[in-house]
């Protein structure tokens, strides 16, 4: 007989039964497509039916992969946003036009697949994105928008044929699986670029281009390199010349916009500068190759993309007196840019409610933060967490620090503290931010 389950019993089965890299770690991670290969088979291949977009990068994909759902949304296209990890519920892993897989749909799955899933001891991601693809399939979605979880070579959402492929930049995270120099991080994340399909980059280091060059060459595919953006300029892409196959399309020369509209974004935060300008270029790339997307559908999109897509977590600001900001920026590179918006933002007294896992560099993490900060340290509801304990042992002496078990105190420790021209970060792991958005 089989037993229906409810929302809360399918979570339950997919946290706790289910290897999940979010929670657990490296112990999580598969190296290898064979599973999910297996798993869309099962499933007649949803994935084969989608027209898609595939983002990788170290920093910057999940924007992105926003960016370009809410200009094809503007456009009058039926977009799946496939992103990872979730905030606050599963269902945003899977979007259609901005909407969460319901839970019908996900108690469903499971419970039909659940007795294939125990058979083959797949992971919670492989699950993740093979309901995602089903989902979009099922839906029959005009284009997916698809975010690699970790890497790209290896992923499991790297089974697609996508229409354009996208990596974002490259930093060092997660070096204990992906290599611990920028050229082999760099590998894997190019293990995304396909046979004869167009690849965007947003940012590269002399030691991470060559690597992408080789590697589109290999595939014989055109490669577009994203201009270098300057803080105050905005970027017109000149008309990029159709090459063959095989060619190396070099950056447009950088001029100011006459457009400068066009590239303007409703997400906060200087960084997304940068992400935006990805977007930029793979939209232009997409019009190239027959998409019907206009200047307006791209201006609009951009504006509005949290309306229509419900990100959260990207300098999300919670409250005005004091301002409280969050950010799920989790490695030294986005750590960088976040410190960069911090000084640039006016504030009398900074607080830092600041939670770790336990797979990061939290020391050199800590030293990109100001010294002269009111700092708040505490530890994210998962077994993945940096314990309190042990935080407490490696951070500096001359810290004004204060110490806590649960995230919600620290914030409110922060808030009774902080006056209302002062400003209050939350972040250091996507999952302290989970807690207060």
């Amino acid at each position: 007989m089989v037993i229906k389950m409810n929302y809360n019993q399918t979570m339950e089965c997919l946290f706790t039964q289910l290897p999940m890299f979010q929670r657990l770690g490296q112990v999580a991670y598969k190296a290898d497509l064979e599973n999910i290969t297996k798993f869309c088979a099962h499933l007649d291949n949803p994935q084969n039916q989608l027209k898609s977009i595939h983002v990788a990068g170290t920093n910057g994909k999940g924007s992105t992969c926003h960016m370009l759902a809410s200009v094809l949304q503007e456009a009058g296209y039926k977009v799946g946003l496939h992103t990872s990890p979730h905030l606050k519920h599963f269902g945003e892993r899977s979007r259609i036009n901005g909407q969460n897989m319901s839970e019908d749909y996900i108690i469903k799955f499971v419970q039909k697949h659940k007795e294939f899933i125990e058979q083959n001891s797949f992971s919670f991601f492989e699950v993740a994105v093979a309901i995602g693809f089903d989902y979009f399939s099922e839906n029959q979605v005009d284009i997916a928008v698809i975010e690699t979880g970790l890497g790209g070579r290896l992923d499991s959402t790297n089974i697609i044929q996508p229409e354009i492929s996208v990596i974002t930049n490259i930093g060092l995270d997660h070096t204990a699986i992906l290599g611990d120099t920028l050229a082999e991080i760099a590998a894997e994340k190019a293990g995304i670029i396909k046979h004869k399909t167009p690849v965007v980059i947003g940012e590269t280091v002399p030691e991470t281009k060559s690597v992408f060059q080789q590697k589109a060459k290999e595939m014989q595919s055109e490669i577009y390199f994203a201009p270098v953006i300057e803080p105050e300029s905005v970027i017109e892409l000149v008309e990029m010349a159709k090459s063959n196959q095989k060619s190396v399309i070099e950056p447009a020369e950088m001029t100011k916009s006459k457009n400068s509209e066009l590239l303007k974004t409703d997400l906060k935060g200087n960084y997304q500068l940068k992400n935006l300008q990805t977007a930029y270029l793979t939209l232009n790339v997409l019009q190239q190759k027959g998409w019907k997307i206009s200047d307006e559908n791209i201006q609009s999109g951009l504006k509005n993309v949290v309306k229509n897509t419900g990100l959260r977590g990207r300098w999300d600001i919670l409250q005005d007196k004091p301002l409280v900001v969050a950010d799920t920026a989790h490695n030294p590179d986005g750590i960088q840019h976040i410190i960069q918006q911090i000084k640039a933002t006016p504030h009398k007294k900074l607080h830092l409610v600041l939670g770790f896992v336990n797979d990061k560099d939290v020391k050199s993490i800590l030293n990109l933060f100001p010294k002269d900060a009111q700092y708040y340290f505490c530890q994210p509801d998962v077994p993945r967490k940096f314990p309190i304990e042990d935080l407490q042992k490696i951070v500096p002496k001359n810290l004004n620090a204060q110490y806590f078990k649960t995230v919600d105190v620290a914030l409110q420790a922060a808030k009774n503290n902080a006056n209302d021209d002062d400003m209050i970060y939350v972040g250091g792991s996507t999952f302290v931010v989970a807690e207060v958005v």
